[in-house]
């Protein structure tokens, strides 16, 4: 079986942001670290890899530096490392984006692919599903639980306070939600070994199915009005209660937002 795992190199958030002046993430100038629900995707297609023997390549569209998350998930477990990386390539939105990891996923023989649910610094949940759609697979997104059997993947898809069961047949893809699984450790071995091995590096010429007016800034139809790190929050409701009637408020604002 083979499983390919689509990994992104993302913002830390913790050490702040920094945007470029058309608005979009300034990512050479911050900190970064592999987005979590890869890691927790990636952490899935290695216990299928303990429990099957798959072989696991890990895919990555960035700049150079992204190759630092390739060796993370190497370390991890993985057998191979892929990096989409070119200028053409930059700037895109998850149209773009989805595009062109679609046509590198296109070079490779594949019965899994498993993506994270979304990226913290975007959010959107898009390219996952989008992918699946380019290339005519089945996809579950927000899967909390992965089996294979007979060459189907039996999912559960998260759904508010319970879950659907889905059977689907492969190739298909997943997307990853962190009830899927806990990301396990680096060993120091295999630290080691992932400076050694080489990354696959693919640029706009590698990637024939890739169409021009789907890749880059150019092919994004996203547009970006204004961004900001500072977020205005709104002055909120005041009431004036005793404690009885507070309670009896906020009761009532808590099931009319169904959030009770």
């Amino acid at each position: 079986m083979k499983i390919i795992v689509c990994v992104k190199q993302v913002p830390d958030t913790k050490g702040g942001v920094s945007f470029n002046e058309d608005g979009t993430l300034n990512r050479a100038a911050m900190l970064a670290i592999m987005n979590p629900d890869d890691k927790v995707g990636l952490e899935a297609a290695l216990r299928l890899k303990d429990q099957y023997g798959a072989e696991v390549t890990v895919l990555s569209m960035g700049l150079p530096k992204a190759t630092a998350v390739l060796r993370e998930a190497y370390a991890m477990g993985a057998d191979k490392m892929i990096l989409v990386s070119d200028r053409p390539l930059g700037g895109a939105d998850t149209w773009a984006t989805s595009s062109t990891l679609a046509a590198a996923i296109r070079n490779l023989d594949y019965d899994l692919i498993i993506t994270g649910r979304q990226a913290i610094d975007g959010d959107t949940a898009q390219v996952g599903p989008q992918i699946a759609e380019h290339l005519g697979i089945p996809v579950v997104s927000y899967t909390q639980s992965l089996e294979i059997k007979d060459g189907y993947a039996i999912c559960q898809r998260q759904f508010d306070d319970r879950y659907h069961e889905l059977k689907v047949k492969m190739p298909c893809l997943c997307t990853a939600i962190d009830a899927l699984a806990e990301p396990r450790y680096m060993s120091v071995g295999r630290i080691f070994e992932a400076f050694d091995q080489p990354v696959t590096t693919w640029g706009r010429k590698d990637l024939p199915t890739l169409k021009d007016e789907d890749m880059g800034k150019d092919g994004s139809p996203t547009k970006i009005a204004k961004a900001s790190d500072k977020v205005r929050k709104g002055k909120g409701t005041k009431v004036n209660l005793d404690p009885e009637e507070s309670v009896t408020y906020l009761m009532d604002q808590l099931t009319t937002r169904h959030i009770i």
